[in-house]
């Protein structure tokens, strides 16, 4: 099966197409004709499945089809990560359609609030949001919730263990009666079950299991402190001997920083972000799959949309802000049953969303001690890490905490 088979708008398609978007995941697979045939849906499936795209993909097809242009699309999600990574996605996946989206969430100053509540006022067509600032900004009369045709709850179990019930219900209460409602949850125990069956009308059901990087990868992780990282990718790219070495960051200034530093280093690369016209992209990729470029650096958009075998190691400059975007970075080397290489820096602030990610995969990923040069590292504290260790930082070679049954590569 094809992204083909669902028949999208030739304007999806063909930022599906741009993406490197071919062949559905199982929970896309099974989850899109239900969506499509505007049933609700109860979906089990946890972070790395698929599951944004799930949902984001019928809809966006949905409002490209709609007679009057409104507030079509509310997402509900717990935290401020999610939903800017849902809206990243929103953004890739309606290049070519004209759709629009906001993510409504807190944390920021005045200018945000002012920014957000700008952007409501003029009209968009999707808003991403955390529940309270949702709430706040209900408040304040800019929202108009009467003609909204879909209803996502993302991650709806840990919305109920941050204590977002209450919010979750008020929030539907403003709702129409008549919607679609997609209920994604990463587990469903009888609280979440309750809820479902609280909001949703005769829904259909999908559950997947979750996705694991291929055996074949070796997975290995650095403790650096942001200072060190520049050092350390120097040292690792200069001893590669891999033909093919692909670089994620997870912001674009990160990645523009490094596109300057290689290449004076005697290191040819280049970057893909957001910046750059289609062509650009596209010519960029050409020359990477061509063997013609042996470094290339991007966020998150690549780690779907690079499809390209060969690919000896990935380099994971920052810790990615979601499982799932580590699963899909890192799939894309060991491609077509071979084997590959992923190193990812972990800094002290992240420590405890890569311990996550462990956990998502059931395996530790070995922490190797940092060259000679670099400087100390320090004790790897995931579950007892708050704000960067600092001055209390133990200084180690890579310590380790072992609380998986170690898996080898093949």
């Amino acid at each position: 099966m094809t992204f083909e088979d669902f028949h999208f708008d030739t304007k999806l398609q063909d930022g599906l197409s741009s993406m490197g978007y071919e062949k559905p995941t199982p929970i896309q697979e099974q989850a899109i004709p239900l969506i499509l045939e505007k049933h609700d849906l109860i979906a089990c499936a946890q972070t790395g499945t698929g599951k944004t795209a799930a949902y984001l993909l019928p809809i966006l097809n949905n409002i490209i089809h709609s007679d009057h242009r409104h507030l079509n699309t509310l997402i509900i999600a717990p935290t401020r990560e999610l939903v800017q990574q849902i809206d990243q996605q929103v953004e890739g996946f309606a290049y070519f359609t004209g759709v629009s989206s906001i993510p409504i969430y807190g944390g920021g100053d005045g200018a945000t609030w002012d920014q957000q509540k700008k952007a409501l006022e003029a009209g968009v067509d999707m808003i991403i949001a955390t529940p309270g600032r949702l709430i706040a900004q209900l408040a304040s009369g800019v929202i108009d919730l009467k003609y909204v045709q879909h209803l996502v709850l993302d991650e709806a179990d840990r919305m109920l263990d941050m204590g977002f019930h209450d919010d979750i219900m008020r929030i539907i209460k403003n709702l129409p009666e008549h919607k679609q409602t997609l209920f994604f949850s990463a587990t469903m125990p009888p609280r979440i079950r309750s809820l479902a069956n609280k909001i949703l009308r005769h829904p259909k059901e999908v559950n997947i299991s979750i996705s694991k990087p291929a055996e074949g990868i070796l997975q290995e992780a650095y403790l650096v402190r942001d200072e060190q990282k520049e050092k350390l990718i120097m040292h690792l790219l200069k001893e590669t001997s891999y033909s093919s070495v692909l670089i994620f960051a997870s912001t674009k200034d990160n990645v523009k920083h490094l596109a300057r530093l290689l290449p004076k280093l005697g290191l040819p690369s280049k970057a893909i972000h957001s910046d750059l016209e289609q062509n650009e992209r596209e010519e960029i990729l050409r020359e990477f799959k061509n063997k013609q470029l042996r470094f290339l650096i991007g966020t998150d958009v690549l780690s779907r949309g690079i499809d390209v075998d060969g690919i000896g190691l990935v380099i994971n400059y920052d810790v990615p802000p979601d499982p799932e975007d580590y699963i899909h970075r890192i799939g894309r080397t060991a491609r077509a049953e071979s084997t590959g290489h992923a190193i990812t820096f972990i800094n002290e602030r992240d420590q405890r969303r890569f311990y996550q990610i462990e956990k998502l995969m059931e395996r530790e990923v070995t922490k190797m001690p940092l060259p000679e040069g670099i400087g100390p590292s320090f004790e790897y504290q995931p579950e007892g890490h708050r704000h960067g260790g600092g001055k209390g930082a133990r200084p180690t070679s890579g310590g380790k905490r072992k609380f998986f049954k170690r898996r080898s590569p093949r």
